[in-house]
């Protein structure tokens, strides 16, 4: 084998790691993040742990990346360790589906049907059919990650193939062979399969390199053996490194991932070995294929998987012993635990999958808009009756919507830079931008509940007249905000178009309650310090309403791919007889007589 066999050999591994990683992302993209929220949700027990994790991994085709996201899932709480080991089992069984796929290479034969199953004869046609999809797909997202998933696929076997061709002189070499029988030593196959797996970062990609040098002839399964036993354990380095930093649960469950791995791979070598050596297995000295290397690798997973799941719990102790808990939690833990389930899943490990990331996103925006509407019914209620403890509950929520806010806006920045389908590019946008407006909700809530705190400390109260003027408007603004929620979480685009016609009325009601009031002030029936106070919490409602439409228009504006805001609204919306009609609608249920001076 000379240099430019080196140079061929090199070029085929950077393909054939490009096309798996490719392959991978297009893949877990096309899932758009179910394949993951079913992971989350659906293993309430070990069974459905085990099954869900190998479907998962077998649809991302990276048992590295499913711990990785239990880890996350772990760290942020929305998980338990009991179902993390679960789907770590699983996660091995899955990860065997591309060996098996990559064992196409070894197919041999003059049978046309034989010659077609080889990667050699079908890879053109996928590559064809893959960039012609790419080429077409526009604005089609699934199109496109149709086309790159095969555009992948193509790539990684022509990469497996030229690999193969590469090394295939070595077969001949005698330094080449001598150096193989070294890793005939269980000790140090082990050692060499695990440094392999754990500088590469997958597992699948290193049982892939050994395949292709299987196709040389010269690997014989006492060799390949104690390799695929050490890939099961480089693999583990993945989840330590993704664990450093986290909580203590998830890095217990990034050594469940080891402890499951080591022990099963201990169990088989002193089983395997105790046996061989008195029984001789004849076959180590035979020559290792694609398909033998899938058929161990894959009786290894499942046999560990079966071995070990009666004693998951034990792992879990096992781990619990290694990451031990201490005597009082320290301030970060105890910040930790009061912080939402839904923010504390903002994991950056999640970035690597933007689809299910996006989801997360999605699920916090949702319980901070009903926070939001939580937070300024409190504070309606507080000018019927005051109560001490709703005022501190408005503080309390406001400073929990700020903090919504903050993880929210820093993560989405974050997951901008990120490979995005168009539809996640827009749920970014509508997230950034409404978030704003939720929270701004929030602040007003917080200056009106001030101004009733005020108000009760100085036992002042508004008019009989003032309050059932201020209560059509509160009336307005529960309509408003109760339906812009609705819009935000169920992106209802017709419900939207209604939430601009209550605005108009609301404009409207500001106006008529303002003007009341300066004739109450000029009668003598209002203060100057109360009606202050009533211009402030009119100034906030009206404010709400206009924070509300700003939502709406958002929604409707990403929908309709337009780039104006409000000018969209005026210049197609407003000008219709439909909004006219709408704002008579709402102003038979909300209206605000205006008195002539000396009535």
């Amino acid at each position: 084998m000379d240099i430019f066999g080196i140079f061929t050999g090199i070029g085929g591994l950077a393909l054939f790691l490009y096309g798996m990683g490719i392959m991978g992302d297009s893949l877990a993209k096309l899932s758009g993040g179910k394949m993951e929220t079913v992971l989350e949700r659906l293993t309430s027990t070990k069974i459905k742990a085990v099954i869900f994790g190998a479907i998962v991994t077998a649809v991302i085709q990276s048992s590295s990346a499913t711990t990785v996201m239990v880890v996350g899932f772990v760290n942020s709480g929305i998980m338990q360790l009991g179902q993390a080991v679960g789907i770590i089992m699983g996660a091995n069984i899955g990860t065997t589906i591309t060996s098996w796929l990559l064992s196409l290479t070894g197919i041999s034969g003059s049978n046309i049907f034989l010659r077609f199953l080889k990667p050699s004869s079908f890879s053109p046609i996928l590559a064809a059919v893959g960039i012609i999809l790419t080429m077409t797909a526009k604005n089609n997202d699934k199109k496109r990650d149709i086309g790159t998933i095969l555009l992948g696929f193509s790539i990684l076997m022509f990469g497996m193939e030229t690999m193969s061709g590469a090394v295939s002189p070595l077969a001949d070499n005698e330094s080449f062979t001598g150096f193989l029988t070294m890793f005939s030593n269980p000790v140090l196959g082990m050692i060499a399969g695990a440094l392999l797996t754990a500088v590469i970062q997958s597992s699948s990609a290193s049982v892939g390199i050994l395949q292709a040098l299987c196709l040389t002839g010269a690997v014989g399964y006492g060799t390949a053996i104690p390799i695929i036993m050490g890939q099961n354990i480089g693999t583990c380095v993945t989840a330590i490194i993704s664990s450093v930093g986290a909580n203590k649960n998830a890095r217990r469950a990034s050594m469940i991932h080891l402890y499951f791995n080591l022990i099963g791979t201990i169990l088989f070598m002193v089983v395997f070995y105790g046996l061989n050596s008195f029984l001789h297995f004849t076959f180590l000295s035979s020559p290792a294929t694609a398909a033998g290397i899938a058929v161990i690798h894959s009786l290894f997973n499942i046999g560990c998987a079966i071995v070990m799941f009666p004693f998951a719990d034990g792992l879990v102790k096992l781990a619990m012993i290694t990451v031990k808990d201490k005597v009082k939690d320290s301030e970060e833990e105890q910040a930790e635990k009061e912080i939402p389930s839904e923010l504390a899943s903002l994991d950056e490990r999640f970035l690597g999958k933007p689809a299910f990331a996006m989801e997360l996103c999605r699920t916090a925006a949702y319980s901070m808009a009903k926070e939001t509407k939580e937070c300024i019914f409190l504070a309606l209620d507080l000018l019927h009756e005051y109560d001490k403890n709703k005022a501190a509950e408005v503080d309390r929520k406001e400073k929990l919507i700020d903090s919504y806010e903050d993880a929210l806006g820093t993560y989405l920045v974050k997951l901008s830079a990120c490979n995005l389908s168009k539809t996640d590019s827009q749920t970014l946008s509508i997230l950034l931008h409404c978030t704003s407006d939720l929270e701004r909700i929030s602040d007003h809530a917080v200056n009106i509940m001030s101004s009733v705190t005020e108000m009760k400390a100085k036992k002042q109260e508004f008019s009989k007249k003032a309050l059932k003027e201020l209560d059509v408007l509160i009336g307005a603004i529960h309509d408003i905000v109760d339906m812009t929620v609705d819009v935000f979480i169920y992106k209802d685009i017709q419900r939207a178009r209604m939430v601009e016609p209550l605005e108009e009325v609301i404009d409207g009601l500001n106006v008529a309650l303002r003007q009341n009031h300066i004739r109450r002030l000029r009668n003598g029936k209002c203060t100057i310090e109360l009606g202050i106070l009533l211009e402030d919490i009119i100034t906030d409602l009206e404010r709400v309403s206009d924070h509300c439409s700003n939502v709406a228009v958002c929604i409707i504006q990403v929908n309709d791919d337009t780039f104006e805001t409000h000018e969209y609204i005026d210049d197609n919306i407003k000008q219709t007889r439909w909004f006219a009609d709408e704002v008579l609608k709402w102003k038979e249920l909300y209206s605000i007589p205006v008195k002539k001076e000396g009535k």
